[in-house]
């Protein structure tokens, strides 16, 4: 079995993804440029100290990857800890041991330890970002409606929508991932 250390030392860098991705990468850069990140010491001197690696499981059609990926990359280049991109779809053998709620709900980050152990993970969503999906969602109609396909077109339309331009969903990826170093290097 394939350890998640040797997943990480095979993977692209997450700078390389973005630049490779086919879908979404307009907004994931939009992302990327619009996001100050907060100045935080605390987490900086944690994540140098500490030098965890993240491994991520992607893919770039996804909306929750383009805008979390691009936070992350953010956190990253300040800290200067590595950060590597599999894709979910080549490497399910890696993502069915980070199921959420039984799914291959995506980005998964798999945070290892500069030994390669793995210490915890991450994703796909901050709570605040959930809950906004779960009212866009609620407003389905059944899956047998004949305009079900329409309405949820519309819906993941104004999902992206709120990743790419609603900062306050940008902050609260960033304080969940901030608390999960916190929870699993201190």
């Amino acid at each position: 079995m394939t350890t998640e250390q040797q997943y990480f030392e095979n993977a692209i860098t997450l700078e390389k993804y973005m630049t490779l991705m086919e879908s979404n990468q307009e907004k994931s850069y939009s992302i990327y440029e619009k996001f100050n990140l907060p100045e935080d010491p605390e987490l900086m001197e944690l994540l140098k100290e500490k030098q965890p690696h993240v491994l991520v499981i992607t893919e770039d059609w996804c909306g929750d990857a383009m805008m979390n990926n691009a936070i992350l990359r953010k956190i990253a280049e300040a800290s200067g800890i590595e950060v590597h991109c599999v894709y979910r779809d080549e490497n399910l053998e890696l993502m069915d041991r980070y199921l959420t709620n039984g799914g291959r709900s995506i980005p998964k980050y798999i945070f290892l330890s500069k030994e390669g152990e793995v210490v915890g993970d991450w994703g796909p969503r901050a709570p605040k970002v959930q809950e906004f999906v779960m009212e866009k969602k609620s407003r389905l109609p059944e899956k047998d409606d004949p305009q079900f396909e329409l309405h949820q077109k519309t819906v993941h339309g104004e999902i992206s929508d709120g990743f790419v331009w609603n900062e306050e969903f940008w902050s609260a990826v960033y304080q969940d991932i901030r608390k999960t170093f916190f929870d699993i290097l201190k």
